[in-house]
């Protein structure tokens, strides 16, 4: 569903190096057409993306499915466009259907808990920069054939890419779990293990307030609450510079390739290497951050990343002294294989960023207020960054690379102060006692968990690294859902750094 799901997003970069351009545009021609039909996705998508709350309220089976049925559909309907007025108003339709979508990180909050949810969001994420390597291939591959059939090899494109999602939204209604208690492939053992997991984290996460939700599920001041958090806005602002070179690069390398000198074909090739290394490259990080325990040292590490690569495409048209005083060739090694830091680094940026925002907010109405939020403001950096790359800043598009490295920078430095506002709210609730409960362990020596109270036996419950065995008496917590070290402390909720 993932993959589907950035395909049809991203092969509009695709599709325009196809011959769409020439053959939707109007007479006399405009030549920001192109950026209004992404531009249409990305206003529908921020307007729309409180559905990412509905998640909590409509079943996910059914909800999942109404989503990629709709966006296959209107996927696919690109493929009839008779001009751009048209083509706008179906990206508009698509970026709603999508806006719904972006609420899967919040999904998984649901089975995972706060250390364990990067790598999660890792897997989701990481479609994007996969799936845009396999549109670029899958690209080269329709077009070479489509230019010996009847059909314009970007409305070819447009079908085929699109299509199969309406064939995955009937697989989901019967795969998509709405949530641990109902996954069909657990056994009943396994479903209590999960509730006890969870139950431990969101105790934990909430203290010992006990605030009644809605009929729902959602907590109206919980969801009020965050619109006056400083990390909420923090996190938002850190997504929007993101988003500011996330958004543009994937739909606009193509064309960036072809001002190198290359063909059709061979930048639909070319534009493939990077996306892949970003797809392994993410796996491996959010493993690492969750492992530490800790988004800031590799979300900063990964901006800083990116923002060389930006910088160095940036300063490839200018008289630089790097370049013996003058500026590289527009098909030059050294402007390609700069593109890997830069889409390596923004594509780690984001999912840490998601997971971070999640993670430090204690309830789960919080939780995705705050990731509404989060949607809303970082989706605006889409409606800058898709006008970086106008038509006539070829071939270098300085001004545009410049942009997105101020971004990537303006990230890692944000990143930071966030992370020292953090470490002043655990120390305060350090000081104040931190809320937590009291943790006692009455047992043993390795193997299995019990919980005295309920009699119900736990696998797999970890702390430190380390599988424990022993009692935890009823209504007790460890930060994160773990099990303590059987001292006793009070160890309440604390912000992820």
């Amino acid at each position: 569903m993932c993959l589907s799901r950035y395909l049809n997003t991203t092969d509009i970069g695709n599709a325009r190096i196809a011959g769409m351009d020439d053959d939707l545009q109007s007479v006399p021609p405009r030549k920001d057409y192109y950026e209004w039909a992404l531009g249409a996705f990305y206003i529908a998508y921020i307007l729309f993306e409180w559905m990412s709350l509905l998640w909590r309220l409509i079943p996910a089976h059914i909800y999942v499915s109404v989503l990629v049925l709709s966006w296959g559909l209107t996927a696919s309907l690109q493929a009839v466009a008779v001009n751009y007025p048209m083509l706008i108003f179906l990206r508009a339709l698509l970026g709603i259907g999508e806006a719904g979508f972006t609420g899967i990180p919040f999904y998984l909050s649901f089975f995972f808990k706060r250390h364990e949810l990067a790598f999660r969001t890792a897997i989701f994420v990481s479609a994007a920069p996969l799936a845009t390597s396999f549109a670029s291939s899958l690209a080269w591959l329709i077009i070479k054939l489509g230019a010996y059939g009847p059909v314009a090899p970007w409305r070819l494109l447009f079908l085929i890419e699109g299509f199969p999602s309406v064939l995955v939204a009937l697989v989901a209604w019967n795969i998509i779990p709405d949530s641990p208690q109902t996954a069909p492939y657990l056994t009943k053992r396994e479903k209590k293990v999960a509730r006890l997991r969870l139950r431990q984290e969101k105790s934990t996460n909430t203290g010992s307030s006990k605030k009644k939700n809605s009929p729902g599920g959602l907590n109206t001041r919980d969801l009020l609450a965050v619109f006056k958090d400083p990390i909420a806005w923090l996190t938002a602002a850190i997504f929007f510079l993101t988003n500011m070179a996330y958004s543009s690069l994937p739909v606009f390398l193509p064309t960036i390739l072809t001002a190198m000198g290359h063909d059709a074909l061979a930048s639909q090739a070319l534009a493939a290497p990077p996306y892949l290394a970003s797809f392994f490259i993410v796996l491996a990080t959010a493993h690492i951050s969750d492992k530490m325990r800790s988004r800031t040292p590799l979300l900063v590490a990964h901006a800083l990343f990116s923002c060389l690569g930006y910088t160095i495409l940036a300063l490839s048209g200018t008289s630089s002294f790097l370049w013996g005083g003058k500026p590289l060739d527009p098909g030059s090694w050294v402007r390609y294989l700069a593109v890997y830091p830069a889409a390596i680094g923004f594509f780690n940026v984001v999912v840490l960023t998601i997971a971070w925002s999640i993670n430090n907010q204690r309830t789960e109405s919080r939780q995705g207020g705050g990731f509404a939020l989060l949607q809303v403001v970082g989706q605006c950096g889409p409606l800058v960054g898709t006008r970086l790359y106008p038509g006539g800043g070829g071939p270098y598009w300085t001004t545009g690379m410049a942009v997105c490295a101020a971004a990537m920078g303006g990230v890692a430095v944000l990143a930071l102060g966030l992370r020292g506002y953090l470490g002043w709210l655990n120390r305060r609730l350090e000081r104040e006692g931190g809320g937590g409960r009291k943790v006692v362990v009455v047992g043993g020596r390795g193997g299995d968990l019990e919980v005295a109270g309920d009699g119900e036996e736990v696998e797999g419950l970890v702390t430190r690294g380390r599988t424990r065995r022993g009692r935890i008496r009823e209504g007790s917590d460890e930060e994160e859902g773990d099990l303590g070290d059987g001292t006793g402390r009070n160890v309440g909720f604390r912000y992820m750094l």
